[in-house]
């Protein structure tokens, strides 16, 4: 039987990724905390040029980066699968992956910021989450593939749950679902999934870090 093992953080949403979709697949995996301050020889030699998490280790191989494990995982291992067998629709659901992907670094910037810095990060925010209330979510959608969860609704973890969060370490309110019903909609049912409702990480004890680590981060700009 394939040894499966993930090399993760417990509060990295391209972690928490990888985990759903092996969970969505049935498949067993060991999981290994990294602690990102002091990282594990067999981290940093899975992952020599990153040097991050989440690492894939599949039969002694590894795999880096959270779109690209994803697109192995459902490779590999074809039921339940993540992404749409038409390549029309495929196609389209990648393009959405790259721009979660691409837009998800905006993230952290909320609490690294303040005053006109972070207004100009909060309209990045404001920007993506119009795009996926007027283009995305279109056509009274459940989930962004249609009535079954898939690789894209993973993508977009950051807006599903990490953006409240980091909303609450911040101090300030950037989306308010009444302007974006279908991701407000969204979000209730991607967070229903039993896979996903069942995996969350504890929100108090991301609030409670981002906290801290934003009174560093001011307090060494201060300095």
């Amino acid at each position: 039987m394939a040894v499966v093992k993930l090399f993760g953080a417990w509060l990295s949403p391209y972690v928490f990724r990888v985990i759903w979709a092996l969970k969505l697949k049935g498949i067993p995996y060991e999981y290994i905390e990294e602690d990102l301050s002091n990282k594990s020889p067999l981290l940093l030699q899975y992952n020599p040029i990153h040097k991050k998490v989440p690492v894939l280790v599949h039969d002694g191989k590894p795999i880096c980066e959270s779109t690209v494990i994803l697109r192995y995982i459902d490779e590999i291992w074809p039921q339940n699968p993540l992404l749409p067998a038409d390549p029309y629709d495929r196609a389209v659901a990648l393009f959405w992956i790259k721009f979660a992907d691409d837009k998800s670094p905006i993230i952290a910037k909320l609490y690294r910021t303040e005053g006109e810095e972070q207004q100009v990060v909060v309209k990045e925010w404001l920007e993506m989450l119009e795009a996926m209330e007027e283009h995305a979510l279109i056509g009274g959608k459940k989930f962004f593939g249609g009535d079954e969860i898939n690789m894209v609704d993973i993508a977009f973890c950051m807006v599903a749950h990490w953006l409240g969060v980091i909303e609450d370490a911040a101090g300030l309110k950037v989306f308010e679902p009444y302007k974006f019903p279908r991701v407000s909609s969204w979000i209730q049912n991607f967070k229903s999934v039993p896979v996903i409702k069942d995996n969350l990480p504890d929100t108090d004890k991301i609030v409670a870090y981002l906290k801290r680590r934003k009174e560093m981060l001011l307090t060494s700009k201060s300095n």
